[in-house]
């Protein structure tokens, strides 16, 4: 055999062997299915995109809180309208005179503050409201008010510039009440048939000049919402049916419609429209 064969040959097994102890080192080649190698202590594990949890609780202030925090209330009784007399003065009632287990949630003024959200809260927790409303701030912020009113929401009359009645001449309590329900009537397409005289003040030319203006009955209320908190006008610290809550549109008013919701729950009442008992 000549040299350079055997040197190639040489060549070969050399080469052959080198491969060989590569393999070796190497370990078994891995196959499809089999678990890929565990990364090195070194290099850390990918962290899991996080993601909202279903169970998360709204937050606090926010209107899903808000909507959250709604008693359940029991199916409000088919309404029995309250007899309304058919001729002399109407009534001045502090609760509507029904035994049905309902109350009634009224809120006032409109022109001092307008809470964003208060028209959606209405909305979505189904709060049967009655608005009382001086009719320069009904026309300022009509959209606000008519938000409230697509909800199911009653506008009815508190006068022009909100001043005190009582005392005033039958003409002046006349152009208060019956210029409200005018301007009113054009804002909201439907006239008032309730009448809350400010700061609760009035006298017998009040009543004549609301009937005259076209109003069935007057009304005061049984108690007062302010900030979040009920404010009783009897010793019972109780709301009773036919009862009347009156709050404002004030920065507070969430706080307040929902302290009145509880307040009317926890007495086992259901919230009811005021124009359903008195029409």
């Amino acid at each position: 055999m000549s040299a350079t064969p055997f040197r190639r040959i040489l060549a070969a097994a050399t080469l052959l062997a080198l491969l060989a102890l590569s393999a070796c080192a190497a370990g078994p080649a891995s196959h499809a299915g089999q678990t890929a190698a565990q990364p090195s202590p070194s290099t850390p594990a990918p962290t899991p995109s996080a993601s909202p949890s279903p169970t998360a609780r709204p937050k606090p202030g926010s209107l899903d809180w808000y909507v959250s925090q709604v008693p359940t209330f029991p199916e409000a009784p088919p309404p029995r309208p309250v007899p309304l007399p058919v001729t002399g003065a109407i009534p001045f009632w502090h609760r509507v005179p029904t035994d049905q287990k309902v109350a009634f949630i009224t809120i006032d003024d409109g022109g001092l503050a307008r809470p964003p959200a208060v028209p959606d809260f209405i909305g979505r927790a189904r709060i049967p409201v009655t608005m009382f409303l001086n009719s320069p701030a009904a026309e300022e912020y009509g959209d606000y008010f008519r938000q409230i009113q697509a909800s199911g929401g009653i506008v009815e009359n508190h006068t022009i510039r909100h001043n005190s009645l009582s005392g005033r001449s039958y003409g002046y309590q006349k152009e208060e009440i019956c210029g409200a329900a005018d301007k009113l009537e054009t804002l909201f397409g439907k006239r008032a048939t309730l009448f809350r005289p400010p700061f609760g003040e009035y006298d017998s030319t009040t009543i004549q000049a609301a009937r005259d203006c076209g109003a069935k009955a007057v009304l005061h209320w049984s108690e007062t919402v302010h900030e979040g908190k009920v404010r009783y006008q009897t010793p019972e610290k109780v709301v009773r049916p036919g009862d009347v809550l009156l709050m404002h549109f004030r920065p507070a008013l969430m706080d307040d419609l929902l302290a009145a919701l509880k307040a009317i729950h926890r007495a086992g009442l259901t919230p009811a429209l005021l124009e359903d008992y008195i029409r």
